[in-house]
């Protein structure tokens, strides 16, 4: 985790970067970062682009994000650069202590992310907002998931995401919706490493999110989900989430969530808190 908080700085400060005018999106619509660094809810990518920079405009994004359950705490810092409401390119480091389990472990993972919007517009079209995306994921702690039976330290995980933002939604207020298909052979996203000796197959899954607006600073929602469930030593269950998420202003967004993972390498009903900060300019 150490080169991280540089690594935040840096696209933070980044000189020219974000243009005096990169922020003509209308707020909240930059979402938040999911865990694996991309814009979006807290568990789910979405197909928004991170930032509020439009056409001829780019911005960068930074966060931190922590998820304490039972047994488990993950943390996350990363980053990520939208240009020109079209591609985006993130980072991600995620760290899952262990240590009630085995203690003095830690599993480790770092993504790169990229995503494509291919169409659509997410208030202003009649369909949805469009986006295809890419996640590189690497192990970095492979000792554990190698003996629990995962096969590979590496993988990518390729999702298609489709949101759209209603302005007059339910009672007046605002509304979101988001799907994503997702292919992937992530063992706990990647945590656990990635396909078995005797499954090295790619899995589709679903994932939702929806959102209802208080105001134009406040949301309410939730999301679910899918997971594969490829390892013999233990089960893994779907995730979900109920989050309420305070944008103050478009340069700083706080979401919190009741998250319900599961259970997680042998220990059941690991339930907790989600908080997640970002900066964005």
């Amino acid at each position: 985790m150490k080169p991280y908080p540089t690594l935040l700085a840096a696209m933070l400060l980044l000189p020219g970067l974000a243009s005096a005018s990169g922020n003509s999106r209308i707020i909240a619509t930059g979402g938040a970062t999911a865990v694996e660094g991309a814009a979006g809810g807290g568990l789910v990518p979405w197909a928004l682009l991170s930032g509020y920079g439009d056409r001829g405009e780019a911005g960068a994004t930074a966060f931190a994000s922590v998820v304490r359950v039972d047994d488990y705490a993950l943390e996350v810092v990363g980053a990520s650069v939208a240009i020109d409401n079209r591609v985006e390119l993130s980072m991600a480091k995620q760290r899952l202590d262990i240590d009630s389990v085995i203690p003095g472990e830690q599993l480790e993972q770092s993504i790169i992310g990229m995503k494509l919007r291919l169409g659509g517009e997410l208030i202003y079209d009649a369909g949805p907002q469009w986006a295809l995306g890419v996640q590189m994921k690497r192990n970095d702690a492979f000792d554990v998931p190698a003996a629990v039976g995962a096969r590979h330290d590496s993988g990518v995980d390729l999702y298609l995401s489709a949101s759209k933002l209603w302005l007059h939604g339910p009672f007046g207020r605002s509304a979101f919706l988001n799907g994503t298909v997702r292919a992937t052979r992530a063992n706990q996203t990647g945590l656990l490493g990635f396909g078995t000796q005797g499954n090295r197959r790619y899995e589709a899954v679903a994932e939702v999110s929806a959102g209802l607006f208080l105001n134009r600073h406040w949301v309410i929602g939730a999301e679910y989900r899918q997971k594969p469930d490829k390892l013999a030593f233990a089960r893994e269950d779907d995730w979900k989430d109920v989050f309420i998420g305070w944008f103050p202003t478009k340069n700083v967004s706080v979401i919190a969530a009741y998250a319900d993972l599961g259970s997680i390498a042998g220990q059941d009903e690991q339930r907790g808190a989600y908080l997640s900060l970002e900066i964005a300019r």
